[in-house]
């Protein structure tokens, strides 16, 4: 259980779910928390990292640092992606055991499970199956990760617990046009749309039958500060909604909460990434926990944090 003056250390806390985090743990009156940005501590400098652990020994950390992206993204900087995820999780998580730190969190990706997957996916799916190629190197990188954490819980004792959300959108996300998931994708798109009078038409990648899991980074948050209180629970949780929609629909409905008129254009020059994506979270809830925010608010107060970051 955290105390209220338990130091908590958030890596990554400057990104969306990191963000989200810091929010969560003041909300509840925790407010020893240590941050550090990228340029007061490089997580892919392994000796800086460990003497910063050992220096301030948190007694929680949540692993929220990761260098993410799209489709193309991941496509085109496959070892980019594959080295810096794992330098990083190496550094917190190793630097960690060494500094003497029994608990932390290490978040992942719904894109761990096979490209194949049976649906709704299942913690004990993970390594039954062949990869989406187009995210290959992040997938791997987490995995490893994961195997790691067990490894040290099982060797040293050590509390470190895997959490394995959804596709996420919130505030502080990524809407760069060339990197970006295709939830950000999609509420740039529409701004664009709704600002510009002269056209309605809405590109999107592949045949949009692809079906995905979203949710909200405040629920991620949620389910990381709920499970850190937790004692006893399995190495790895999937933390979703599970319910999905092909991002056909998605499309749609964005627009129907934004009040944007569309004409949606398929572009199957594209890819589509895996073809299906939700997750059983059975588990999640026989500990207590679930996802409760209505997914209408959770786009629209999404786009208003959008308007207001781009201000």
């Amino acid at each position: 259980m955290i105390k209220k003056n338990d130091l908590i250390y958030v890596a990554g806390h400057n990104g969306m779910i990191g963000s989200a985090i810091v929010k969560k743990l003041k909300a509840k009156g925790y407010n020893n928390i240590l941050l550090k940005s990228k340029n007061q501590l490089n997580l892919l400098d392994t000796i800086k990292t460990y003497k910063f652990l050992k220096k301030y020994k948190p007694r929680f950390i949540f692993i929220a640092a990761a260098k993410v992206g799209g489709i193309l993204d991941n496509k085109s900087h496959s070892a980019d992606f594959i080295f810096q995820n794992l330098q990083i999780q190496n550094n917190i998580i190793n630097g960690a055991w060494n500094a003497g730190i029994k608990n932390l969190i290490f978040l992942g990706s719904s894109c761990i499970y096979p490209k194949f997957c049976r649906q709704p996916m299942k913690e004990t799916d993970l390594l039954t199956g062949k990869l989406e190629e187009t995210n290959e190197a992040y997938a791997i990188a987490k995995i490893a990760g994961i195997k790691l954490c067990e490894s040290y819980n099982k060797q040293y004792n050590t509390e470190y617990r895997c959490l394995m959300p959804t596709n996420a959108f919130g505030p502080n996300d990524n809407y760069d046009p060339t990197n970006s998931h295709f939830i950000p994708a999609l509420i740039r798109k529409l701004h664009n749309l709704k600002k510009n009078k002269k056209t309605n038409k809405l590109v999107i990648w592949g045949n949009g039958k692809a079906k995905r899991e979203i949710i909200h980074s405040e629920e991620i948050a949620d389910a990381c500060v709920f499970f850190m209180n937790k004692k006893n629970i399995p190495d790895l949780l999937n933390i979703g909604t599970g319910r999905d929609y092909t991002i056909l629909e998605y499309a749609k409905m964005f627009a129907k909460y934004l009040n944007v008129k569309i004409e949606i254009k398929l572009d199957k020059t594209k890819p589509n990434g895996m073809p299906r994506k939700v997750m059983d979270v059975s588990m999640a809830k026989k500990y207590g926990w679930y996802a409760k925010m209505p997914l209408k608010s959770a786009i629209v107060s999404t786009y208003r944090s959008y308007i207001n970051e781009t201000k």
